[in-house]
């Protein structure tokens, strides 16, 4: 069985080397609306393939954390990088530049590691991410599967080489959820929520 989860974010960022000077050369922002979609061949005590006050948890944090936020690339021109830092204390460092499509795979590999370290305790079993859908308009999306995601022929992401500035991982649950979850140290689902 198959269920979804909608996230929305407000986010701006620069797409270097794309073929529409608009996007390629400003600053510009979107409305995203994430599609975090979850599958299992089991239901849990509740009758469900993973209940959604649960993703309301790390996930959504993880994903909140791109909120009014800049997006930059790590390879982009260094002293833009410096700049937006200094004038916003809302964003995240990617190792790819962030489009819809690599949004896509980090935030595949985010949810990924969030239900790979989670111990389910409410007889969840066998819960996987099918894919990630991220809408960037109205008109376009990208939807990333874990053969995309772990693709080094769309660029190597590596969990370690994403950075979130200092107000956003202060503004989770956890403080150390960024820390734990690149250890890969468990994380307890609480019974209720």
């Amino acid at each position: 069985m198959l269920i979804r989860k909608l996230f929305k974010f407000e986010n701006a960022h620069i797409v270097r080397d794309c073929s529409t000077r608009r996007c390629s050369e400003n600053i510009h922002g979107h409305s995203y609306k994430v599609e975090v979609l979850l599958e299992s061949n089991y239901l849990d005590d509740g009758q469900m393939v993973y209940d959604f006050g649960l993703t309301k948890l790390y996930i959504k944090e993880l994903i909140d954390s791109f909120d009014h936020a800049i997006t930059l690339w790590s390879k982009d021109d260094k002293k833009y990088i410096s700049d937006m830092k200094a004038h916003s204390n809302r964003w995240v460092e990617l190792p790819v530049s962030p489009s819809a499509e690599q949004f896509s795979r980090v935030i595949y590999l985010l949810v990924e590691r969030v239900l790979s370290c989670t111990e389910m305790i409410n007889g969840e079993r066998e819960v996987k991410l099918h894919s990630i859908i991220v809408h960037e308009t109205e008109t376009g999306y990208a939807q990333g599967f874990k053969e995309d995601a772990h693709s080094e022929f769309m660029g190597k992401i590596a969990l370690e080489d994403i950075v979130f500035s200092k107000q956003v991982q202060s503004e989770w649950s956890d403080a150390k959820l960024w820390d734990k979850l690149l250890t890969h140290t468990l994380i307890k689902n609480p019974k209720n929520v």
